[in-house]
């Protein structure tokens, strides 16, 4: 067998591997993900679904830091399964090229993405599998929009220490989920003596490591408050409905337009976050109203089941 022919039946890592540039790329991949798919040109295909297997690999511009560990500096896993959700949920398709290829255009549209290798493989028309493989490089200018632009504007609750401590949390979640909106919870720092520093970054980093300390107290009380503190995590939990509860120093310290080195406070913090994520509004259970906020408020006490 020529090599020419391996590397047509090959894994998708190896043709990538085989043609790579000049220059060295990182590669991340997605193997033998397999999903229930209505899909093909025949009628027969026609109101059935067939197992269907995806093979996905990405020669990325990576900014990994090997000192840093840091999620929010590549191209995660997420954003190739997150290409194929989208695309199976966007309409019925007769073709797998067509798959492919728009699969293949959604992740080179991220700014880290140079080149994308796709097969996609039917596993129910006989005993074997028929599939495609295609190869795209990024162009200049993507058609499409970052997945991190087709985000949906989640509702920011801040709870005050009062809230956090009620005694009927369960209900007061219940509620929030049913606004229909992802919820991603806020919290101050605790009613208790902290440590003071000499000068005002530590007693920043200390502030903000308060704060993330009442989070973990709010998680414990209920499984569905997950602690989070990556725009990915973020970003991912708000697209499966889940609750997060935002653990601020990452983003904080590591935004270019930051919150002001003074604010310090878990409602400006708030009102921060929710207007970077282009918030639909922000609820307060407790605590005081933030000035100047560029969308909507609502100001409960902290006792109160909200109207959303």
């Amino acid at each position: 067998m020529t090599d020419e022919t391996r590397l047509a039946f090959a894994h998708p890592s190896e043709r990538a591997k085989a043609t790579a540039p000049e220059g060295p790329l990182d590669r991340i991949s997605l193997s033998d993900h397999e999903r229930e798919v209505e899909i093909g040109a025949f009628q027969a295909e026609r109101g059935t679904t067939q197992r269907v297997r995806f093979n996905v690999v990405v020669e990325v511009r990576s900014e990994a830091d090997p000192d840093a560990d840091d999620v929010d500096r590549i191209l995660s896993y997420d954003t190739i399964v997150e290409a194929i959700d989208i695309e199976l949920a966007a309409e019925r398709l007769n073709l797998l090229e067509t798959l492919a290829a728009r699969i293949a255009e959604r992740i080179l549209a991220h700014p880290l993405a140079a080149r994308c290798f796709v097969r996609i493989e039917k596993l129910d028309r006989g005993p074997f599998a028929l599939g495609v493989e295609i190869v795209r490089s990024a162009p200049e200018k993507p058609k499409l929009r970052l997945l991190t632009e087709e985000m949906p504007h989640p509702l920011i609750v801040f709870l005050s220490n009062t809230a956090i401590s009620r005694a009927d949390l369960a209900a007061l979640l219940d509620r929030l989920e049913s606004s229909g909106a992802p919820v991603i919870v806020c919290v101050g720092a605790a009613d208790l003596p902290r440590p003071q520093a000499a000068h005002g970054m530590p007693q920043r980093r200390i502030e903000l490591l308060a704060i993330e300390q009442n989070a973990w107290v709010l998680a414990a009380r209920d499984d569905r408050c997950v602690v989070v503190d990556s725009r990915t995590e973020l970003d991912w939990a708000m697209k499966q409905g889940q609750i997060s509860v935002w653990a601020p120093s990452k983003l904080v310290l590591d935004a270019v337009e930051g919150p002001a080195t003074h604010i310090l406070d878990g409602e400006s913090l708030a009102l921060w976050l929710a207007e970077s994520f282009e918030a639909e509004r922000l609820v307060l259970l407790g605590g005081d109203m933030p000035e100047d906020a560029a969308l909507p408020v609502q100001s409960w006490p902290a006792e109160a089941l909200p109207e959303l």
